[in-house]
Parts: C-alpha cells; structure tokens; sequence
C-alpha cells in the first residue's frame, strides 16, 4: 500500500502545480484578451498621465508667476515638455483602440514613438543643463554644449523621421525592427548621459568643501534624479530590445494591456512623476540671486 501511495501522492502534487500554473497564466491571458479589460488599463494609463501633465503644467504657471520678467528658461522648458510628452500620451491612451485602426499603419507607429522622442528630448535638457553647470564650475567654456545638444536631437528625429518614411514606402518587418533598436539605442545614450554628467556633477558637489544645508539638499537631488533617470532609460533600452525581437513583448498591439501598463509604468510615468517632485523648488525671487534664462 506504501508503494502504492507514494506515486499517487506525486502524482497529485505534479497536477496541483500544473494546476496552478495554468491558473496564473490563464488570469494574464484572460485579461489580455478581454476588451473590457484592455479599455480600463489604457484609461488608467490615461488618467496618470493626465495628472502627471496637469502637476507640470501647475509648476510651469508657478515658475512663471515666481519670475515672470524671465523668458523661456532651461527650468521652464523642462515643465512645458513634460506637460507636453504626458498630455500626449493622455490622449492616445484615451483613443487607443482607435488609433489601432488608423491607416496607414504609420499613423501608429508615429503616435505611439513620437512623445518616446519628445520625452527623450525633454530628459537631454535637463543633462544639457547638468553639464552647464559642471563645466562653468570648472571654468571650462560651455559654448559648444548647446549646438551639441541641438545636433544630437535633430539626427535623432531625422533618422526617426527617415525610418518611418521608408517604412511608408515599403512596410517591412525588418524596418520595424530597425526602428525599435534606434529607440533602444537612444534609449541607452540618455542612460550613458545622465550616468555622466549626473555622476560628475554628484562628485563636485561631494568634494565640494563648504558644508551646508543647501549643499546636502542640491546633492540629494542630483543622485535621486541621477539613478532614477538612469534606470527608466536602462529599462527602456532593455524593454526596446525584446520588442524588436519577440512577439510575446510587443507594446504596439491592444491585446497586451498589462505588459503597456507595466513598460509606461516604468519608464515614464514613475520616473517623471518623482522628478517632478523632487525639482518641485521654485527659482528665487529676483535679486535674491541670478538666475539665466535660456540664451
């Protein structure tokens, strides 16, 4: 009977796992493949991202009312793109499943990776500004970092721009590919800047030898945002890379509402949303220091 019973009683533990499995992996199917449940993901993606945009468009008014006799500063670019980039994302969400039936498929394509562009765009500001800042400190002329700057982003959305022209012309799978891996690649350049100059500057102001409660503050900010930016465009590149290449992670279809839920989660909601708290600070009023608008 011993003999028996141990086999049996394997057997039974073998199907309880099995059993179980398939139950979690049938939960993630059923989700994925019910439209009610890939309307309510892509609403919530759309509420977070409109409030994220409401909270830089609210900052970008209190800047401009703090300051209002400056133009457009690095500060105040930042907050506009970041209202921008979310609010855009906010409305495709809200239309997704209608701007899956747009055609040319190109439409898609180019509404879901543009605010990927944009947001790119809007983080390379804020190390454009990092290393202004690094550089003027070590009395190294900065002259050359915003035409830098310029030029990295125009290649950046001429290739784009290239590669959806061609995928227009002629819509093969390779192109797609193509395109994914240029977004990882960007992806992996912002990580490699914000690493950079985000590590450089963390380290002048480590060594810095004047100890005070500013210091300790403007340090806690540049190693936040530093690590953060740094890991949602780590994650993006990663992310990028199985998109390219495996069906099962692809974020340009409907019917895979979680894997959206959780890549935007990471990569753009998160990070922007603490960024924006942690620069929550406002400019000092005039005369109490100077303050340079954007030249």
């Amino acid at each position: 009977m011993v003999a028996r019973g141990v086999p049996a009683k394997t057997a039974a533990a073998l199907a309880a796992v099995l059993f179980s499995e398939t139950q979690s992996s049938n939960w993630w199917r059923d989700i994925n493949d019910s439209p009610f449940w890939q309307d309510r993901i892509f609403l919530l993606l759309a509420a977070l991202y409109g409030i994220v945009s409401a909270v830089a468009l609210v900052q970008l008014f209190r800047i401009q009312l703090r300051v209002p006799e400056y133009g457009w500063t690095t500060q105040k670019v930042f907050h506009f793109l970041n209202f921008l980039v979310n609010g855009v994302r906010c409305s495709v969400f809200i239309f997704r499943r209608d701007v899956q039936k747009l055609q040319p498929e190109i439409v898609q394509h180019i509404l879901l990776d543009m605010p990927s562009l944009a947001f790119f765009t809007t983080y390379a500001l804020l190390v454009l500004f990092w290393a202004e800042i690094y550089y003027q400190a070590r009395a190294v002329s900065t002259d050359g970092l915003r035409p830098c700057f310029y030029t990295i982003n125009a290649v950046a959305y001429i290739v784009q721009i290239a590669l959806w022209l061609i995928l227009w012309w002629k819509p093969v799978s390779v192109l797609v590919i193509m395109s994914k891996m240029f977004f990882a690649g960007v992806s992996l350049f912002a990580a490699l800047g914000f690493l950079l100059y985000g590590g450089r500057l963390f380290l002048m102001l480590q060594r810095f030898p004047v100890e005070s409660k500013g210091r300790r503050k403007k340090l806690q900010e540049v190693g936040y945002v530093t690590t953060i930016c740094f890991s949602c465009f780590l994650v993006r590149c990663v992310m990028m890379c199985f998109n390219a290449f495996d069906k099962a992670a692809d974020l340009d279809v409907l019917d895979h509402p979680i894997l959206n839920f959780i890549y935007y989660l990471l990569v753009e909601i998160l990070p922007s949303s603490l960024v924006l708290f942690i620069l929550r600070k406002l400019p000092p009023k005039r005369g109490i220091t100077q303050y340079h608008p954007i030249r």
